[in-house]
């Protein structure tokens, strides 16, 4: 029986590449899914696993995200009560935090304690934002990363996520310091990176994800 995924549409820009990798990393691992695009709340609150993708400013996509009727309370019912496989994407892992401080404070989900500040470099050749690839060092073993330690993904962002507890990286890079590359707390995990853009890296670890059996 196929499993249902659904990727959360709140108007980010790349939720089409999203479900499109996706996809192929289902039918190249075998594993059956459906997987859709939706603000259903019906259909997310109902789905085997959901994918928050994300791209632009942390306060403008928690509004997209909250005027989407029942989408919230669906998600939280999914990852917080049923406890399914969430996965954050770029900004959407952003969301995870407790606070946004980009253009202000705003407030975010609060699944894994931290804040989302301004990349700051001690290295004037690491440039703001940080776009490209970056070699993702696992600091803990999970089986989003499996098979994945020290290969490179794709990153554009210029705010990173800081959690309170280093215990919830999963996954670092080195960009003029460290950045939490990957974070994570019980079924719920989340990458600064974008999959859909790292060629096979990143069609292995969406494999991975659908594959995360808890």
């Amino acid at each position: 029986m196929a499993q249902t995924v659904a990727i959360i549409d709140y108007g980010s820009g790349n939720l089409r590449s999203v479900e499109k990798a996706l996809g192929r990393a289902a039918r190249e691992a075998g594993l059956p899914a459906q997987i859709c695009v939706t603000d259903d709340a019906d259909i997310i609150g109902s789905a085997d696993r959901i994918v928050l993708p994300g791209v632009g400013a942390f306060g403008a996509c928690m509004a997209g995200l909250s005027a989407r009727d029942g989408v919230l309370e669906a998600m939280e019912h999914v990852a917080l009560v049923e406890a399914r496989p969430f996965l954050g994407i770029c900004v959407g892992m952003q969301l995870l935090a407790d606070r946004g401080r980009e253009f202000g404070d705003h407030k975010g989900l609060g699944w894994i304690v931290g804040d989302v500040t301004a990349l700051e470099t001690n290295d004037p050749a690491c440039r703001t934002p940080h776009m490209g690839w970056n070699e993702v060092r696992v600091r803990a073993p999970h089986p989003l990363f499996n098979g994945l330690d020290d290969e490179a993904f794709y990153f554009a962002h210029s705010y990173c996520f800081v959690p309170k507890n280093d215990a919830h990286i999963i996954g670092v890079c080195e960009h003029g310091g460290r950045i939490a590359a990957g974070v994570g707390r019980d079924n719920i995990v989340g990458v600064q990176f974008h999959p859909e853009k790292s060629q096979a890296a990143g069609i292995a670890l969406l494999q991975n994800f659908l594959g995360w059996a808890l």
